[in-house]
């Protein structure tokens, strides 16, 4: 059995945990099919964005709790590198929260950059309840997301947060109801792939540039050259001739 499936639809890339008898825990073999699925996605120019979820009812449940056991540097490594590999696509990502999401498995969520979630999924840090302190870039990107009293609650008071209140604290975009999610997802999708590959990745990268630049004309100045460079591509002139022809069919 596959652990991993994948298929594309307009320009979508779909990325689903497929072990929901384990509640698709992240094991060494689950990881070698991530990191082998985002290889071909990524080199397939049809796809302009990716939807990560996971096989109800889970969407994933951490790492492997035998692994963790015998965690070594290596080993944990291996096992960061299922979401590491996501977070560091070029690609503009989302995370399709359709069950629990509970350590690593929270960590592949928070390494997307947009998660929906349905009302009822939770997200569960819970690594304090296991005795072990966050690993793999958590507290970090926790923060850098809902900021500090958001991290604290979630990982040190051990707040589980549904749908509802990771839309509040801002860990998700949106909450919807569960029967939705996976139309949500593929819709706010669609409108970054619709965009020319290279464009939104470029505009992602910018995006994340911005975590480095403190003031506004840095960010006039890094924003500058990828602009320019956006002018000169054969779809700027195609898009802005589209436009101009839906202004004058308006007008007559």
């Amino acid at each position: 059995m596959a652990l991993v499936l994948t298929d594309i639809i307009d320009g979508v890339a779909t990325l689903t945990l497929n072990n929901p008898d384990e509640r698709n825990t992240l094991t060494a073999p689950m990881v070698a099919e991530i990191i082998a699925a985002m290889d071909e996605f990524e080199a397939d120019e049809s796809v302009g964005a990716l939807v990560v979820t996971g096989a109800a009812p889970a969407f994933c449940a951490g790492a492997n709790l035998g692994n963790l056991s015998e965690a070594t540097g290596e080993s944990l490594g291996n096992i960061y590198e299922g979401f590491l590999r996501i977070a560091r696509s070029p690609l503009p990502t989302l995370a399709a929260i359709n069950g629990a999401a509970v350590g690593a498995g929270a960590n592949l969520a928070l390494g997307c950059d947009v998660r929906i979630i349905a009302d009822e999924a939770r997200i569960d840090t819970r690594f304090l309840d296991l005795g072990i302190h966050p690993g793999g870039g958590h507290t970090w990107m926790l923060r850098r997301i809902a900021g500090p009293q958001a991290a604290m609650a979630a990982v040190v008071f051990g707040q589980i947060l549904d749908g509802k209140e990771c839309e509040r604290v801002g860990i998700a975009f949106r909450s919807v109801p569960r029967d939705q999610l996976a139309d949500v997802a593929q819709e706010f999708a669609a409108r970054a792939a619709s965009a020319p590959r290279a464009l939104a990745v470029a505009t992602k990268a910018t995006i994340q540039a911005m975590a480095d630049i403190d003031n506004h004309p840095d960010a006039v100045a890094r924003e500058l050259e990828p602009q320019l460079w956006s002018t000169q591509q054969p779809w700027f002139a195609e898009r802005m001739a589209a436009l101009k022809a839906r202004i004058a069919s308006k007008k007559s």
